[in-house]
């Protein structure tokens, strides 16, 4: 006897039936994600292939005049041969890049911007090394620096300042003896050099947070606030009428931390208020032995040494003194410590240097920047 069929059943198969339909539909739209996060994967990668060079530190790309992205360090083929330097100084006079001084007995040369090719100049009085140059009034400044051997380097004793119009080195005003320090910043601000930081033991631990001005005119010494942070092994730069003070490190060779006492934090000193500005910035990669300038209304600190790898650094790193931002720039081709970088006509120019961590191998390049 044949049974009557359930309206269950048919429910049920109905129910099997649409959960049919709905798995394929399912599978039909998983499908369609996939691709579409394919498609998405693709499109990353080619434009990770064409983003711009350099990029905050938040990774947003860093908006720029020009095409940035394509912007590269570039090797001047100068007619001439730099003499290899490390812990060297240069300062721009006109459109002369005047390299001086370094480890060791090393003649003062300039390259003209112009034409590309060096020139001899007149070496200072005796070794310096370790010491940030200045231009002012058309003449090259050495306000403090160093010179002997390592690790017990002595301090120079007084300023020396090179004429180039006469091509002659003279010995300016005498340096404080309880104040005298190499490895320091040093910075122009209307007239008045402004020295922090600094080691008073060569690479013993004689790091000093110290601040002087001394008055390029008359010759006068003046004490003021010591820094937030006491610092060796850097440079300072002038940014809006401030004096920034990034990198560096608290030498202290004599313990067995040579290398590994970074110092991170920024300090910032308003001359017209006299007085240290409360800042929270912090250099991103720490490193000592780099070198810092203004460029194009930014404090850019290059390059630079550290325990963390035997290689210098090649990091270059902006900071937008308004934004408070740090933006990162196309790394050195050749990462290098023991260098000064100058600035002309919006482009950057680097020389010479240490392509490793201490004493070696000294560099003879020159590289140049240019972002429009």
């Amino acid at each position: 006897m044949r049974e009557a069929a359930s309206p269950l059943a048919g429910t049920v198969q109905a129910a099997a039936g649409e959960r049919s339909c709905l798995g394929a539909r399912q599978e039909e739209l998983r499908m369609t994600y996939n691709k579409r996060v394919l498609l998405s994967l693709l499109l990353s990668a080619a434009f990770a292939q064409t983003a711009p060079a350099w990029a905050d530190t938040a990774g947003h790309a860093h908006e720029t005049a020009g095409q940035p992205g394509a912007a590269q360090w570039t090797p001047i083929a100068a007619q001439g041969d730099l003499e290899a330097r490390h812990e060297s100084s240069a300062a721009l006079l006109g459109n002369r890049m005047y390299v001086l001084g370094g480890r060791g007995e090393r003649a003062m040369q300039y390259l003209d911007l112009g034409t590309s090719t060096w020139h001899p100049a007149a070496s200072p009085p005796l070794e310096v090394h370790h010491a940030q140059a200045v231009a002012h009034a058309g003449k090259l400044y050495i306000i403090s620096g160093f010179t002997g051997g390592f690790p017990d380097e002595q301090a120079l004793t007084h300023v020396l300042v090179y004429d180039p119009a006469a091509d002659t080195w003279l010995q300016g005003t005498e340096i404080p003896a309880e104040r005298r320090r190499g490895a320091a910043g040093v910075a122009v601000i209307d007239g008045v050099a402004y020295v922090v930081g600094g080691n008073t033991q060569g690479h013993n631990a004689g790091y000093v947070a110290w601040l002087d001005a001394l008055d390029l005119t008359d010759g006068t010494w003046t004490r003021l606030a010591d820094a937030p942070h006491a610092r060796d092994h850097f440079h300072a730069a002038v940014v809006g009428r401030r004096i920034y003070v990034a990198g560096g490190r608290q030498s202290s060779h004599n313990t067995g931390e040579a290398f590994s006492k970074t110092v991170s934090p920024v300090d910032i000193y308003d001359p017209s208020q006299r007085r240290w500005i409360n800042s929270d910035i912090r250099l991103p990669t720490a490193r000592a032995g780099s070198t810092s300038v203004e460029w194009n209304g930014k404090l850019v600190v290059l390059g630079g040494e550290s325990a963390s790898q035997t290689a210098a650094h090649a990091e270059v790193e902006a900071l937008d003194a308004t934004s408070r931002t740090w933006s990162t720039l196309p790394p050195l081709p050749r990462g290098r410590h023991g260098t000064q970088a100058v600035t002309r006509d919006g482009k950057l120019y680097v020389a010479a240097g240490s392509g490793n961590r201490g004493g070696g191998p000294e560099l003879s390049d020159v590289v140049v920047l240019d972002i429009e």
